[in-house]
């Protein structure tokens, strides 16, 4: 069976698509792949009692106990490898992990570190991309499955969703519209990459 690890930092809502995705499409049977364990690095993110109710182990890790960002990202590796099996490496999924992680941290997981990003990559990597997006006069905005590297929302694409922007869109409400898609696109994504 290859684990999914999912890292949160909040709501979950795209955790929540996945192991729901998960379940409809019986992805334990066909893929030989489950949603093993759900980590944050905030005990108050809401997506951890969804993932509890779906019976599935959780882990809290707060990166405002360690000195560095190395000295963290060292201890969740640690919690991740828990998941981890030789012939089976464990995929490991950033589903609003609200943290840059370090070199180190993405060569131990290179290719199989996956994250989804609210902007057509490679445009407006980082933050408020909605609102760049706005401010640039798109005509489309959207959302990009892609493998992590060490650069900043970079890395081979996996899957993309156009949505329109829309004459009076706000950041919120062009946000809103992208999140339905994220919720449909990443799941695809994973089970697309499970398969190879």
């Amino acid at each position: 069976m290859k684990n999914i690890v999912i890292l949160i930092s909040g709501g979950g809502s795209n955790m929540a698509a996945i192991v729901k995705t998960a379940q409809r499409e019986a992805w334990a049977d066909k893929l030989g792949a489950r949603v093993a364990a759900v980590i944050s690095n905030r005990a108050s993110a809401a997506g951890l009692v969804f993932a509890r109710e779906q019976g599935i182990a959780t882990e809290v890790l707060d990166h405002k106990a360690f000195a560095s960002r190395e000295a963290f990202d060292a201890a969740l590796a640690q919690l991740v490898d828990r998941f981890d099996a030789p012939e089976q490496p464990a995929l490991v999924v950033l589903a609003g992990f609200m943290r840059i992680l370090t070199p180190g941290f993405v060569e131990r997981y290179a290719g199989r570190l996956l994250n989804i990003h609210p902007s057509l990559l490679p445009a407006f990597p980082g933050l408020h991309t909605q609102q760049q997006a706005i401010n640039a006069g798109c005509k489309v905005a959207g959302a990009t499955v892609h493998q992590v590297t060490a650069e900043l929302d970079h890395g081979p694409i996996l899957a993309q969703a156009v949505v329109p922007v829309l004459p009076g869109d706000t950041a919120d409400t062009l946000a809103a519209r992208v999140l339905t898609q994220e919720h449909i696109i990443y799941p695809r994504a994973i089970a697309e990459l499970l398969q190879k």
